[in-house]
């Protein structure tokens, strides 16, 4: 295995669901602008509140990719 240089990007993934859909939601979207991702770090977890429940899981990740060429 060859060296590595990584660029990081953070981005904030949501979801109504869960805390897990919110990351693959971040990183599934990431992925269509993005190439080479090859690892993600939760860096902070939170929600909004509506009527007393969860209304939204929101996720803050740090994920990082390869660059392209020499």
């Amino acid at each position: 295995m060859g060296d590595h240089v990584y660029k990081i990007v953070e981005v904030v993934g949501t979801s109504k669901t869960s805390i897990e859909d919110a990351i693959d939601t971040a990183i599934g979207r990431a992925g269509q602008t993005l190439k080479n991702l090859r690892w993600f770090e939760v860096m902070e977890t939170r929600g909004h509140i509506e009527d007393g429940r969860v209304g939204h899981y929101q996720v803050r990740l740090r994920i990082g990719f390869t660059l392209e060429g020499a």
